[in-house]
């Protein structure tokens, strides 16, 4: 499964044909997962960054029913239960927003090293990469995003 949050949230099957997320908020809560991918987020933290400013009396109950919608649309073991929150079973490079970091790291180097055209080259697929302004479906993702957009325009 690959993951996009460059851009509207959205993931794909390995074989590229898109899976449907759903609405805002499942869209927020992929989103907030695959800034992390494998590694643990907080129900609190979650909660959090999905509904901002106006969460939901019930919380970890709107946030697990959430959960079930989204492993609904990606299967069953696309994001594991953890002691006290959730994770998305997926490798940094299934994220394009990592993908990118790490092509234009490594075509940053390659321009260091006085490869110009593998540099061009990793940095063109870095950019590739964009569809659009980063985490545009995680409401209050502005340190985040502004970090990416930061690094695109490098």
């Amino acid at each position: 499964m690959r993951y996009g949050i460059l851009g509207t949230t959205q993931a794909r099957h390995d074989d590229g044909t898109p899976v449907d997320v759903g609405g805002a908020r499942l869209r927020a809560l992929l989103a907030a997962l695959a800034l992390a991918p494998g590694r643990a987020r907080t129900t609190g933290a979650l909660i959090g960054e999905i509904w901002v400013t106006d969460p939901p009396v019930d919380g970890h109950g709107a946030l697990q029913a959430l959960v079930g919608r989204l492993r609904r649309a990606l299967g069953k073991d696309a994001v594991e239960s953890v002691p006290g929150g959730y994770r998305l079973s997926a490798d940094p490079d299934d994220v394009d927003l990592h993908r990118f970091e790490r092509l234009a790291e490594e075509g940053g180097h390659a321009l260091a090293d006085g490869d110009p055209a593998k540099a061009v080259d990793l940095l063109d697929a870095a950019l590739a990469l964009w569809r659009g302004p980063a985490l545009s479906d995680l409401p209050d993702a502005t340190a985040p995003a502004a970090r990416a957009e930061a690094r695109r325009l490098d």
